[in-house]
């Protein structure tokens, strides 16, 4: 009981400070054009490398472009993105994960030898692979970071699958007569939202993490569309003279991690029944 009075605390200023910036972000990604200032890709030369000034808020960037603009569309572009990625993520690695913990049998074999082949290789440089195969674009980012994440939802899921298939209810299901598909839709898949849900915050912060890397490798979203990954990128030759150039991504990316991170610790106690008790 002390110790559940202990974190308490923790637990509201993690869903506070998190879902603050979880808020925040959803509602740049909805309403993000609206409220930037300026277009983010109109320039203005006689202001390039300006610090912060009254039209320009957060200073130019080498182009003149607003920089307080850039990083308002930037957030919208991350968020729709990770978003994106995850239900691709969820979707396809739930299906794959009930299929082989509930079937077992040859189909959990092959499935699960697929699965540990891709979770031999480092989440990133998967991805690196896939966006070789797809391209630059807003699409392939999608595609190749959901394969490249969708390995540890299928993990997740088919350990829950598999301690869920043996329990009462389910057998109930099957002795009454319904279909594998019936019973794994309608008593397995409710047993996974749990879980998923928790990994689902924790893989957004990745997701946003990893599609700031391959924009500032220059396999993300293809300038002049702004993400706060290509921001940094563009703003690297330019560190010693407007630092602030790359400060304020590096900020916005850093802030938008920690939050979600701490709404994940949030969502995880809420949800976990061991650390309720």
């Amino acid at each position: 009981m002390i110790a559940r009075a202990r974190r308490l605390p923790r637990l509201r200023l993690n869903a506070l400070f998190g879902g603050t910036v979880v808020v925040l972000l959803a509602l740049l990604a909805l309403f993000g054009p609206f409220v930037a200032p300026h277009d983010p890709l109109k320039l203005d030369l006689p202001a390039r490398m300006s610090g912060f000034t009254a039209q320009h808020w957060l200073g130019a960037d080498e182009f003149g472009r607003d920089v307080a603009s850039r990083l308002i569309v930037g957030a919208r572009t991350s968020a729709w993105i990770a978003l994106a990625t995850v239900a691709f993520a969820l979707v396809t690695g739930t299906a794959i994960g009930i299929a082989a913990g509930y079937l077992r049998g040859w189909t959990d074999r092959i499935l699960m030898m697929v699965n540990d082949a891709f979770l031999a290789f480092p989440g990133l440089l998967l991805a690196l692979g896939f966006m070789a195969v797809f391209g630059a674009s807003r699409n392939g980012i999608i595609v190749a970071l959901g394969l490249a994440y969708m390995p540890v939802v299928v993990r997740v899921v088919r350990s829950t699958v598999l301690s869920v298939r043996e329990r009462e209810f389910v057998e109930a299901s099957r002795v009454t007569g319904n279909s594998e598909i019936v019973t794994m839709l309608r008593h397995v898949l409710p047993n996974c939202v749990a879980p998923v849900t928790v990994l689902a915050t924790t893989m957004f912060g990745w997701i946003i993490l990893s599609e700031s890397a391959l924009s500032f490798l220059g396999l993300g979203v293809p300038p002049p569309a702004p993400s706060w990954g290509n921001m940094l990128a563009t703003a690297r030759p330019y560190i010693n003279q407007a630092p602030h150039l790359i400060v304020l991504p590096g900020l916005c990316i850093s802030i938008t991690l920690l939050g979600v991170n701490m709404l994940g610790d949030a969502v995880r106690d809420w949800l976990d029944p061991k650390m309720k008790t």
